[in-house]
């Protein structure tokens, strides 16, 4: 895939003109969005994003048009997880719903200015040395053990990072509008806004860390793994405020995440077995016998994880809000 200098220069243009736009239309001034004014807005990033994918296999081959919708796919599951962080924090700070929207847009575009980095990053590494897709497999099989089985309940907004980040802030624990500093008899204390959009941007780094590996090991073309994660962004406010009641439905989302990221991490690491270069390994031949999972295999299994994650936790989430509705009726029942 031959992207010229000037494609990546609009493409980013591009990219950066619709968060302008999302500002100017929508944060500015504060309000909460309504469920109709998410659902539109949402409808149209996803839509333009299947578009966007469509262009790439009509122009480039469907090669690559499967990869982009496998790395679009993946990052916008783990930017579902990325909503439900966010929702934490927003309830540990008691962020008032007028001002989500600004803190969630400037969480979004540190998001995108980390992936950024982390994306020039990985094609350098792995434009020059073939065996970090073992460090990518690897880490990316910690991350999926980590997300089915490590059960952290401790609160973003309470944690020892912002533990560290209070001591060495003065801080005033009133909201003053959505300002971010604010100076009390002489002094100038940084406000709870602050804080919290130092606790997103924490976030943030993490979830790059999950997310570039992945994308990664469905393609190694750099402008896939932008466009993907641009588009896994955009909309990713509207979605917040569409979904926001949803996502504690969604018991088995950290299961399904598990799932995908160990399957691509075990990808990884089968391709670095098919280019091996490491002395130590086979002699530093190439592993040929190493199978290599072809992307329209990648693309039907994340797809079916996604669904069968959905689909599990609604329906389990259903039955448990039947049984408790049952125990309330029979508590009644026993009252009366």
């Amino acid at each position: 895939m031959n992207i010229s200098l000037l494609v990546w220069v609009i493409t980013i243009a591009v990219t950066i003109a619709f968060f302008v736009f999302e500002f100017f239309a929508h944060v500015r001034k504060p309000h909460e969005p309504t469920l109709g004014e998410s659902a539109r807005w949402s409808a149209f990033y996803i839509g333009l994003a299947l578009l966007f994918g469509v262009g790439i296999g009509v122009t480039s081959g469907w090669r690559y048009g499967g990869e982009y919708f496998a790395g679009y796919l993946t990052e916008k599951a783990l930017s579902v997880d990325n909503i439900f962080v966010f929702l934490i924090i927003m309830t540990g700070f008691a962020v008032p719903k007028i001002y989500q929207q600004k803190v969630l847009m400037i969480g979004i575009v540190i998001a995108l200015i980390l992936r950024g980095v982390f994306i020039a990053v990985g094609a350098a590494l792995i434009a020059n040395f073939s065996w970090i897709f073992y460090i990518f497999g690897a880490l990316l099989l910690f991350l999926a053990y980590r997300q089915a089985f490590a059960h952290d309940d401790s609160n973003p907004a309470s944690g020892r990072f912002m533990r560290f980040v209070r001591r060495h802030l003065p801080v005033n624990d009133e909201y003053s509008g959505d300002r971010l500093t604010v100076v009390k008899d002489g002094r100038r204390y940084v406000t709870p806004m602050l804080l919290v959009i130092i606790a997103i941007g924490f976030v943030d780094l993490v979830f790059a860390v999950d997310s570039i590996p992945a994308i990664y090991g469905l393609t190694e073309e750099a402008y896939i793994v932008f466009t993907a994660n641009a588009f896994a962004l955009m909309g990713l406010r509207q979605l917040y405020f569409l979904i926001g009641g949803l996502l504690e439905r969604l018991v088995y989302l950290a299961q399904g995440l598990a799932v995908i990221l160990a399957f691509i991490g075990v990808k990884l690491v089968l391709h670095a077995m098919h280019v091996n270069e490491l002395p130590f390994i086979n002699g530093g031949e190439p592993m040929l016998w190493a199978p290599e999972i072809p992307i329209w295999f990648s693309l039907l299994f994340i797809a079916a994880t996604i669904t069968v994650a959905t689909v599990a936790s609604l329906v389990k989430s259903r039955g448990a809000r039947t049984t408790q509705h049952g125990d309330l009726s029979s508590t009644r029942e026993d009252v009366a």
